[in-house]
Parts: C-alpha cells; structure tokens; sequence
C-alpha cells in the first residue's frame, strides 16, 4: 500500500483532466486509505477534494506545487507543499495568496515566500532537481528538518525516471533525507492521454498534430495501484511506507457551515431590534396605508426578529442595512430589493428593500426558514457605475484584507468544446461549426442529451467516424474548467483577514483585485458569507433621467412619492409602449401586455412572473388573460384558497402561494410549507409521497374531503414546476413601473438616458430614436 502525494486535478487548468470524484471513487476501490491533492499553485479544489475525501474514508492531504526560485540564483526547483495541521493550512493559503499578490505572469514563487510561514508545511523537491538543490539544501534543512523530503518517480516505459530516482536514492542517502513516492497522476488510465493532451493544446493555441507542440506529459502520469507500485519501487520499498508515515504526520480539520462574519456591534440583537423598531415607525410615519394601530406590522416585526436573532443572522442584517444606508446618503442609487429578501418586514424596515410585503403577501419564511437553515442572501442592485464605490466602502469598513470578490470557474460546455475540440484535431471550420450547430439551443444543455434530443447529431455520430471521435474526446473534456473568472457580484466579508481562511486568487501580472479560490458554493461551506453587490443598469438610467430633468427645470415626482395607480402610466400599456421599459421591453413581452391590458400593479407583478417558457407553454397565460377579462370563469379548488387566488384570478402563479394554500388548508407552518414547495419543484417520489399524506392528513383535520384535499394537491404540484418566486417579482415589478412612470411623465429624459447608457450599442440607439419619434419627441 501506497499514499498517493502527487495529483492534479482538473483545477491545474491548463494540463490536468482528472475529475475528483472520479479519482477519489477510484482510490476509495483500492482501499487506500489518504491522498495529497497537489495542484499547480492553487487550491481550487479544496473543499470539493476535502468532502467529497472524507465521505468515501479518504484522508484528504491539502497540497500544492510551485516552482521555487532559489534564493540569490536564477534557478528554480519543483517542490510540493502539504499541510501537516490546521497552521499548516494556514500558512500554506498564505503563501499562495502573497504569491498571487506579488507574482508576475508565469513567474517562480520567491524563497522568502517561505520562509517565516512553513513552519507546519512539509517541503518535497523534486528527483530532477537535485544537482541544483544540492547547493541550497543547508538553508531548506534548517527551515524544514526532518519535514523536508525528496520525491521518486518511476514509470515502466521510461528508463530515465529509474536512473533518476536512482540517484535521488544515493542523494537521500548522503544527506540523510527521507524519500517518498510521488508519480505524477493527470488522468486515470493511459486510454485518457489523448484527451488530455487535447485539453494541453486548447489552453495553449496548438494543433494536435503540430510536430513543433511541447510535449510536457506521457500516458503513464495516471494512477497506479497499489500492486503496480509494489512492482515498480520492489527494489525499495521503505519509500513507499514513507507515504504513509507521511500521510500519518498531516491532519487537517477543516470547520465547514459555521458562519464567519465581522462583529457589527457589542450587541448585534439588541442593535437590530432597536434600528427595525425605529425603521418601522419611520416608514408608518411616511405612509398612510401603514397605520400605527395596525398591529399586524409589530407582530410580524418580531416574530421577524426573533427568527433572525434564533438563527444567528443579526449581524448579517446589520451589515446589509449598513453598506445600503452608506450608499444611499451618498446618493448612489439602490435597488428597491431583488429575490426572496423582499419578503422581510424587517429588511423593509431597515430600508434594505423598499416594498412593503404586507401589502403583495410576501413571506420571509420564502426567505429565511428556521425549519431549514440556510445562509441568508440579499441580492442588492446598485447603480452600475457606482457599484464599486459601495464595495470600496466595504473595505474601508472592515478592512482590505478581509473583503474580497468570489471566484468562477468557466467551463467547457456543449457547444464550446466541440468548437475547442474540433479546431485542435485541425478540422474545418465549416464541418465542425455544422455539428455544433446540431446541438439544440438550450441553456445548459450537456452533449449526452444533445444526443438523445437531436437525431441529426446521433445520426451523424453513429454513422461518421470523423464525427465519432471529435464527440468522444468532447465528452471527456465537456464540463472540465477552462479559466477563472470573477463572480458578477458576489462579495465576501470576513471577521479577519481572509487568506488565514482561504486562499486567494488574482490574475497574473494585473492590479491587485483578489477574488476567493472558492466558488460561491465553496465559500458558503467553508463558512463564509456571499454579499451580492449586482450593478443593475436601469438604475443608473434613473438616476440620469432626474439628472436631465433637473437640468432642464423639468419637475417630476421623486421615485418614493409615485403612486402605483398612476393613470398616464398605465395607459401606456394596452399600445405596448414599453420600449426601454424595464423587464417590459422584449417584443414577446410586449405581444403579452397587449394581451392581458394590465390596469393595476397586482397584473405587472404577474407580467414578470408569467413571461417566463413554462406559463407560456403551458396553457397557464391564456387561462390568466381569459379570467382577467371574463372570457372563462374565475375558479377556486375550495372556498378557503379564494383570498389567496384572488390576485391571480384563481391561477396557482406564485411559490407563496403555495405555502399560503398549505397553511391554510393543511394546518402547515410557513416554515413547512416552504419545504414543501421545494419538494414539490425537485419532484422526488418519496419526499412527495410523504409530503402528500402530510398534506392530505392536514386538509382532513381542517374538515376538507380526502378527495378533495388530494385534488388540491395535484392541483399545487402541478404548478409548483411554474410556480414564480412573488417577492422577486414584487420588487421587479416596481423598478419596471418606475421606469414606466418616467416615460410616461418625462419621456425625453427618460430616453435620452437609455441612450447615453447604450453609447456604443448602434441598434439599441436607434430604436431609441425611433420610439422617440413615434412618441413625438
């Protein structure tokens, strides 16, 4: 037995294909009991090798490769990184992160990197590298000790790698340093290479069958059992037990799904209850419908509270209201909320949204659950020119160090990597541009249902052997990454500085802008908190239209002060004219609000929810129009859904609406009934069957026929698959009949702002032009 301490996975973007899970199910079959993920300079991978590691009994070993520059020389040296304990950890996010801090494009990693912060790391160097480390090897020693290491490597074909190893062995000797196996492994078996080197050539612009390509790798850097590393080092096999002293001396335990946030105040729960209290009297002093003897507001605040004092989000709240309260008293426009955060009676108090849920029924529990706990997430809109002016602000507040952006990783899809494939294997355009376009325009399509859905594409497959192959080595590469992006808007804030947690990312050789090494899924296990900053376009449109008017001596009424029933408004609509309307604007849209003439703010809610493919195939528009305007009867499934139907003339649109038929025809919580509307949309059987008997039994108790009761079930499962989240389309609905009001009451404003925003975009500015002449302008 063997611990494997050498392995890139498909996050050495540029020369690995070996997916984790695969690998780790492979490990897992051969009994070994740890594995080192080693990739080049970044830990990407991290959580997804730790838990998925830890699932299958694999003791997960964190690791890196850099090539190190030796210090007061030109040269450099492979070396491996493991972390031997949670400092280790530490120390080695931290050298990654300075690294990408200080680093130039493709440049080694400085000795003094390491130095001061390797004292829980253990250091392997390379069999290759020996004659130059040699002269250096006094000042590893004495940083390292015992924890320093020379890595073998041996494969069957190449009788260099023995003579190397062999001299690596007599090094050892001489110097008195351990030495351990570490094959290098890039794919799972030799059939893979092909495919790899595939990938090898996409990254790096060359043809396949370019005699002139570098060659970096040979098909035997796979995996190798237990029983052929036996074979291969039989000659010593100390260095193969050394793997697993190795592997004994490292522990990492890494803390997932504790949330990590700064501190916002000495008492987070009595702060937030004093600004919601005082937030909610602001807003009841500023609006008639919001009466002070209206009880239902305190009751739903503190019921509010005290799910989000329970569930620990207190300071996430605060940190929320804070950053928007910051950028509105620097007049940077904000969103009026966006997702299921409208649904907080408390976000609306502390001016996070600027929706009163009470008014549309929207639900927290849509938002936040206690019966399922998860991380709560404010998607906010701001200004787009101003956006980083907010997330500036964040980092003042809380220090640079502890904010950073989130990383994504863009990755092969469908599409793209038969184009990738195809231009490698130097094929012609035109043919290759052929079979992608048999591909089915779907988003998020992946090559194997392309196959089942389009006969072509499998027509072709089948019968073309061209075609055969270019789709076989696709499908190895479909869905690996292919280059790290910047997620649109997610932001993290933490506690302290964020490489003593995990390490960071910037692109080689541009101004410091760091982002996570995780993904925002990553990020959210490892503990941290995503902060959505999205910069939102119409509201910089806005924001220009009152600048204009100003300008122009034009008076107009301020965003808060404009009334929802505004007449002038809403007669734009039974023409269509919503040219530059947000979310309004489409033509497909605009066919359907000639349709449905919408006459209140209840029927632009219901625009944004039923413009989407499912209600528009499924028979669920024309049933909305044709009981708006009494052409078909208004139907309710039981007396008691009649007040939660009312709106959507009886049409099950909205996911609260779901939670509402459950709680108040089956006696479930909001909390409950929130799980139920997950279950309903992920269409498990067994979680169904046992949600219907739930609901069934419910409606019963309720004193609702079984039948009847199931009826209403079906009914609710039926369109759960449609159902529209109420709170984001509430809060849409506002930006878009804002964005109405200022073409109806200032349309020269209003378009020579989306003009200036579409600068550049030639067809955009000229259907401007066009709808202003056709307004008279």
């Amino acid at each position: 037995m063997y611990i494997p301490l050498r392995n890139f996975t498909k996050f050495t973007i540029a020369e690995s294909i070996l997916d984790i899970k695969d690998w780790l199910h492979v490990l897992a079959a051969h009994h070994i009991p740890a594995a080192a993920c080693t990739d080049k300079a970044n830990l990407f991978c991290m959580i997804q090798f730790y838990k998925t590691a830890l699932k299958l009994g694999i003791k997960p070993l964190l690791g890196v490769q850099f090539l190190v520059q030796l210090p007061h020389t030109h040269h450099t040296i492979d070396c491996i990184f493991i972390a031997q304990s949670n400092q280790g950890y530490i120390q080695l996010s931290s050298i990654i992160s300075d690294y990408y801090r200080e680093s130039q494009r493709d440049k080694p990693l400085p000795w003094t990197n390491i130095l001061n912060q390797a004292t829980d790391l253990i250091a392997i160097v390379h069999q290759n590298d020996l004659e130059i480390f040699a002269a250096h090897l006094p000042l590893w020693k004495d940083l390292f000790g015992s924890r320093l290491l020379v890595g073998l490597e041996r494969y069957p074909d190449h009788q260099k790698s023995f003579e190397q190893s062999q001299y690596a062995m007599s090094f050892c000797h001489r110097y008195n340093i351990p030495a351990v196996v570490t094959n290098s492994v890039f794919f799972l078996n030799e059939d893979d290479f092909e495919t790899q080197q595939i990938k090898v050539c996409i990254q790096q612009g060359y043809y396949f069958d370019d005699p002139k390509r570098p060659i970096y790798h040979h098909r035997q850097q796979r995996f190798f059992t237990p029983e052929e590393m036996n074979k291969l080092f039989s000659d010593c096999p100390q260095v193969l037990e050394n793997t697993k002293i190795l592997a004994r001396k490292c522990t990492v335990e890494l803390t997932l799904g504790q949330m990590m946030l700064p501190q916002f105040s000495d008492d987070e729960e009595k702060t937030l209850f004093e600004l919601a209290h005082a937030g909610l009297e602001e807003r009841q002093r500023t609006r008639l419908a919001m009466q002070k003897e209206d009880t239902r507001y305190r009751q739903r605040l503190d019921i509010e509270l005290q799910m989000i004092c329970q569930m620990g989000f207190s300071g996430y709240f605060l940190i929320v209201s804070d950053f928007i309260r910051w950028a509105k008293s620097h007049r940077i426009p904000v969103g009026p909320g966006r997702g299921s955060g409208a649904g907080s009676l408390v976000a609306y108090a502390l001016k996070i949204t600027d929706l009163d849920p009470l008014d549309y029924d929207l639900l927290f529990e849509r938002f936040l659950n206690p019966e399922r706990v998860s991380m709560p997430d404010f998607d906010v809109d701001f200004c787009m020119d101003k956006r980083d002016s907010v997330i500036n602000y964040v980092q003042e507040r809380y220090g640079a160090d502890s904010v950073s952006q989130i990383a994504t990783f863009g990755t092969m899809a469908a599409k793209a990597v038969i184009r990738d494939v195809g231009r490698v294997l130097h094929h012609p355009f035109p043919f290759v541009d052929k079979i992608a376009k048999m591909i089915p325009l779907q988003i998020g399509i992946t090559l194997s249902e392309a196959l089942e859905k389009s006969e072509e594409l499998k027509q072709a497959y089948l019968e073309d052997e061209v075609v055969t192959q270019l789709i076989d080595y696709a499908l190895k590469l479909e869905g690996l990454p292919r280059n790290v992006g910047k997620h649109a808007g997610g932001v993290v804030i933490a506690p302290k500085a964020l490489k003593t947690i995990c390490p960071l990312y910037n692109e080689p050789g541009a101004d410091w802008h760091p982002v996570t090494q995780l993904d925002k899924d990553d990020v959210e296990t490892i503990g941290l908190i995503k902060f959505d900053f999205l910069g939102l376009k119409t509201l910089t449109v806005i924001d220009w239209t009152y600048q204009y008017c100003q300008t122009i001596g034009q008076e107009i009424l301020p965003l808060e002060d404009i009334p929802l029933t505004d007449k002038k408004s809403f007669d734009l609509l039974p023409a269509g004219k919503t040219i530059a309307v947000f979310q309004l604007e489409s033509r497909g849209m605009r066919d359907l609000i000639v349709r449905l003439k919408p006459d209140c703010f209840e029927d632009i809610i219901a625009l944004v929810a039923l413009f989407r493919p499912g209600p528009l195939q499924s028979g669920m528009v024309d049933d909305f129009i044709d009981r708006k305007h009494g052409r078909s009867s208004t139907l309710y499934p039981h007396p008691l859904s009649e007040t939660i139907l009312k709106p959507t003339y009886g049409v099950i649109l909205y996911q609260e609406q779901v939670m509402q038929l459950a709680q108040t025809l089956a006696g479930y919580t909001l909390g409950g009934a929130d799980l139920l509307r997950r279950a309903m949309g992920k269409k498990k059987p067994e979680e169904m069957a046992q949600q219907r008997h739930i609901f069934v039994q419910g409606a019963i108790n309720q004193g609702i026929d079984e039948d009847i009761a199931t009826f209403i079930f079906d009914l609710m499962e039926k369109f759960a698959g449609y159902g529209f989240n109420k709170s984001h389309s509430a809060a849409y609905a506002l930006i878009a009949f804002q964005t109405l009001y200022l073409k109806a009451h200032a349309p020269a404003a209003f378009l020579a702002a989306n003009m200036t925003a579409e600068e550049g975009n030639l067809e955009k500015t000229l259907g401007l032009i066009e709808e202003a002449r056709t307004l008279g302008i």
